[in-house]
């Protein structure tokens, strides 16, 4: 992007009073257009970066510019350049949701008319004809997160921060849902997008930035950071409830754990070994069954924050 376009992070980092170190030298930017996807488990720092862009805690040191303005020496400007989902309740419950989101684009400085335009068409958009006049506290928590998100999309700022925007919302609205943040790109607004939802972000956004205990790990497109497993696959073994974990099969050049699933991984040379490994631990009883093939962007994740329960805690947290 060019030197004065978007937002632009440069060292930025925060130490609390008493030492803690939540954000460590935070290098990022996000273009015009583009949507960025940041990915880390609970306590990486995406919460304390996020506070700092808002201009709602001052960083330790390092900048934050948005479109050439910096946001550390004026933080009320970051209140007028971002649009902010947050990931917590809103509160909507006195409001019918049109008249809510209406009243955030006036605030924001639509016009009535356009306004108005832009909140029917994404009340469309996402399906939401039937709760339009519903009131904040009739809402299902899904439907106030949606709701959350047409505050936040109907007159965007330069930077749209969304964190968790699919936090309870069915399956069907999830993917419309996703559909209406690439096309908020595609109209020229950066987005910054906090998920754990790996898979489902990668659908959407242009690149990735994978933060963990304040720094940020790696940065690039999904097929960037798949690169390097790209000749290693994933044996995923369905174990049956109860039964004993079995022993890692001697090719598996790794391995991690979510609930009754393992995962192993193996080059691409031995995939006959892991079918047929697969196969005689089905028979015997210790699995229900298997399936094999490439490494997936969750296995990217996990294998870059190096822990487990960074996995753990997104499946916790969907």
């Amino acid at each position: 992007m060019g030197d004065s376009k978007g937002l632009r992070l440069e060292g930025l980092t925060k130490r609390y009073r008493r030492g803690k170190l939540a954000n460590d030298g935070i290098d990022l930017e996000v273009g015009p257009g583009e949507v960025l996807g940041l990915l880390g488990p609970n306590g990486a720092g995406k919460t304390t970066l996020v506070r700092q862009i808002m201009g709602l805690l001052a960083p330790s040191s390092g900048r934050i510019l948005l479109d050439g303005c910096d946001l550390v020496k004026e933080p009320d400007l970051a209140r007028q350049m971002c649009s902010y989902l947050p990931q917590g309740a809103l509160p909507i419950d006195a409001f019918r949701l049109t008249e809510i989101v209406e009243l955030v684009g006036r605030i924001r400085g639509g016009g009535r008319a356009e306004v108005r335009r832009r909140t029917e068409k994404l009340v469309a958009s996402l399906e939401l004809e039937e709760w339009r006049n519903t009131s904040g506290h009739r809402l299902s928590g899904g439907i106030k997160r949606l709701c959350g998100f047409l505050m936040a999309a109907v007159w965007p700022g330069r930077l749209l921060i969304l964190d968790e925007p699919t936090n309870d919302v069915d399956p069907l609205r999830r993917r419309l849902l996703w559909k209406q943040i690439r096309e908020l790109g595609d109209q020229g607004t950066a987005v910054l997008l906090v998920t754990h939802n790996v898979l489902e972000a990668d659908q959407s956004v242009d690149r990735l930035a994978v933060i963990d205990e304040g720094r940020i790990r790696a940065v690039g497109t999904s097929a960037a950071l798949k690169r390097e497993h790209r000749n290693q696959l994933r044996l995923e073994i369905h174990l049956v409830p109860k039964s004993a974990r079995p022993e890692a099969p001697p090719f598996a050049l790794g391995e991690t754990e979510v609930g009754h699933r393992l995962h192993y991984y193996v080059d691409h040379a031995q995939a006959n070994r892991a079918i047929e490994w697969a196969q005689a631990l089905v028979a015997a009883g210790g699995a229900e069954e298997y399936a094999l093939g490439p490494a997936t962007l969750e296995d990217v994740y996990v294998r870059i924050v190096g822990r487990q329960d960074a996995l753990d805690r997104q499946v916790e947290e969907r």
